[in-house]
């Protein structure tokens, strides 16, 4: 994305079971991410995708249509766009990836607690400007990984100019 062009979108509207979530993108810190997300949502990819890794205290992980925490979109992965001037805190949206920083894909976290041990090695692609009440209330999941059996999914998230 070039520097003077403007996403089609800078706000993502995400529908939960129990209310909608505000996202706002941060293309200023990943141009490339943010406009991944945007395309993604725009094609209805994370409509009934699963929070498939939830670890109270920490993070909610989605973005992965089969549940597994394995698979992306059929997109070549990103590469990694990690900054200094932010850092990882309460409705934070970071890129998920593999132990590859370059590997994000569509999958993504929202925080539910500060974590400074992740600035600077993920990919920060906006904030939850509202309803992280909603966030709150996302499924847990068991053991370390936070695996989640019969995992929430997102209803359905769509773009807003």
């Amino acid at each position: 994305m070039e520097n003077n062009k403007k996403l089609s979108a800078d706000t993502i509207h995400m529908k939960l079971k129990d209310g909608t979530v505000i996202i706002k993108l941060r293309p200023d810190l990943a141009p490339l991410a943010a406009e991944r997300l945007v395309a993604l949502t725009e094609s209805g990819f994370y409509d009934n995708t699963p929070f498939h890794r939830v670890i109270e205290g920490f993070m909610a992980q989605g973005g992965d249509p089969s549940g597994t925490g394995t698979k992306g979109s059929d997109l070549p992965d990103l590469p990694a766009e990690f900054t200094k001037k932010e850092g990882f805190r309460r409705g934070t949206i970071g890129m998920a990836r593999t132990m590859d920083p370059n590997s994000a894909n569509s999958q993504f976290f929202i925080m539910f607690e500060e974590a400074p041990h992740l600035n600077g090695q993920y990919t920060i692609v906006g904030e939850v400007i509202e309803g992280m009440e909603y966030v709150d209330q996302i499924k847990r999941g068991t053991g370390a990984n936070g695996m989640v059996q019969d995992p929430d999914r997102i209803v359905r998230m769509i773009t807003v100019s």
